[in-house]
């Protein structure tokens, strides 16, 4: 067991580790027949004409080369440069990029600071401060011997809760980075998912489906039960604030709820045809949404967890990985396509692309004051994406935008400009 041990620095400056957005400001290089000196874009006919006209403006093309274009501000062709030089700027409503050679297994935001972790397929935490300006490296935790597969940070903040492969579970202090507590055979088999339930107790899961309840106010290493009802792994859990039941997604495509105060099994649902693969909460807690690995969306009621209440058809037929809670009825998903999707569920429909990689994405969170959604791909890259629109989005959306052409919308937060939006400016 490695421990890199170290001092957390809130002014830390980043170096050469620090990632920059990818400025995507350049506009193409103007034709070589244009001797540099500019374009007239005055289409007059006559003298006349030429006299009416207003006065010309002067528009430097970022990557031209200093070349200028000479436009009058009441031609056509003027507000099209206008609306492609708008389309070009770059967005800093949003923290720059995160690029590693290393796999991102999974992402978490701090609850109170502009922190989050990365948990790598080497075994090392890393901890990165992020602005709208940059993200840099503030400490590299090297914690694991085999791939590190979930990190949570503690209610408070203060401890960072790690597992991994090797089957050990870790926590460390944010601010020291020192080793606080090991457990270093905590399952038989790998751990799969960690979730916090309060200040106190966390919860494990592992390949094989085995769950256990942790008190790290208590010593030793033993939990305070273990349960084994689940035949493949477990890969999401999810409680509310009574803590009274813990519900556990499975590879065996049941929902099994274990009754965290009786220390026993609740209820297992019946086996659905494909894996559960994530989980979220809605409606102040009383609805319990489940993704599949087809994409499909099941409703529960919290307490009622044998049968879904509701079923949500797939969109992409791929595998729905992960999902983020961002309203009482707005979910965001993202898996397989590599797309964030935003759906409204009650009443169901599509609201649009929240933001998209360009190959499967296996981790989510969402940021400590809800303004910002990160997701991690199969690229070794994080990315953000600025959420806050959707507390004025009007998402009452007509029986005409609710279908193909809704998934397809790009939203506000979305890399890519939707066509009627870059042309909405030239009417």
């Amino acid at each position: 067991m490695i421990v890199k041990m170290g001092r957390l620095k809130d002014d830390f400056l980043g170096g050469d580790e620090s990632n920059s957005d990818d400025s995507d400001s350049s506009f193409s290089d103007m034709d070589d027949s244009s001797d540099n000196s500019g374009f007239d874009l005055d289409d007059s006919d006559s003298n006349d004409e030429a006299n009416d006209a207003g006065p010309s403006a002067s528009v430097n093309i970022p990557g031209g080369s200093g070349d200028v274009l000479a436009l009058n501000e009441d031609d056509e062709e003027d507000e099209v440069v206008k609306a492609i030089l708008r389309s070009r700027q770059p967005n800093k409503d949003h923290p720059p990029d995160i690029r590693l050679e290393d796999f991102i297994a999974d992402i978490s935001f701090h609850p109170a600071n502009n922190l989050i972790a990365l948990a790598c397929m080497s075994g090392d935490v890393l901890l990165y401060r992020y602005t709208n300006e940059a993200t840099d490296l503030v400490s590299t935790l090297e914690l694991h011997i085999k791939a590190c597969r979930d990190v949570e940070f503690s209610e408070d903040g203060k401890i960072l809760l790690s597992t991994a492969k090797d089957k050990s579970i870790l926590l460390t202090d944010v601010e020291t980075e020192n080793l606080t507590r090991l457990y270093e055979n905590s399952h038989e088999d790998p751990v799969s998912t960690l979730t916090v339930i309060d200040e106190n107790l966390f919860a494990t899961g592992d390949d094989n489906g085995t769950v256990k309840l942790w008190d790290m106010r208590q010593k030793g290493d033993l939990p305070l039960f273990s349960l084994k009802e689940m035949e493949d792994y477990v890969s999401a859990m999810v409680t509310t604030s009574e803590k009274k039941y813990l519900a556990c997604a499975s590879g065996d495509g049941s929902l099994t709820t274990l009754n965290m105060t009786a220390r026993r099994m609740h209820v297992q649902s019946e086996e659905y045809e494909q894996e559960l693969t994530c989980l979220g909460l809605f409606k102040s807690e009383t609805k319990l949404l489940a993704g599949d690995s087809k994409g499909r969306m099941y409703v529960f009621k919290w307490g009622e967890f044998g049968l879904h209440s509701d079923e949500f058809p797939s969109v992409t037929k791929k595998s729905m990985n992960c999902m983020v809670p961002l309203t009482e009825n707005i979910v965001v998903t993202a898996g397989e396509d590599g797309i964030l999707r935003a759906t409204n569920l009650f009443p169901y429909h599509h609201l649009g692309i929240v933001g998209q990689h360009s190959m499967s994405v296996e981790g989510t969170d969402i940021s400590n004051d809800g303004t910002l959604i990160a997701s991690t791909s199969y690229d070794n890259d994080v990315k953000f994406w600025n959420v806050e629109y959707f507390e004025t989005l009007n998402n009452e959306v007509s029986k005409k935008g609710s279908g193909k052409k809704q998934l397809k919308h790009n939203l506000p937060s979305s890399k890519v400009n939707n066509a009627s939006d870059f042309f909405s400016g030239l009417c």
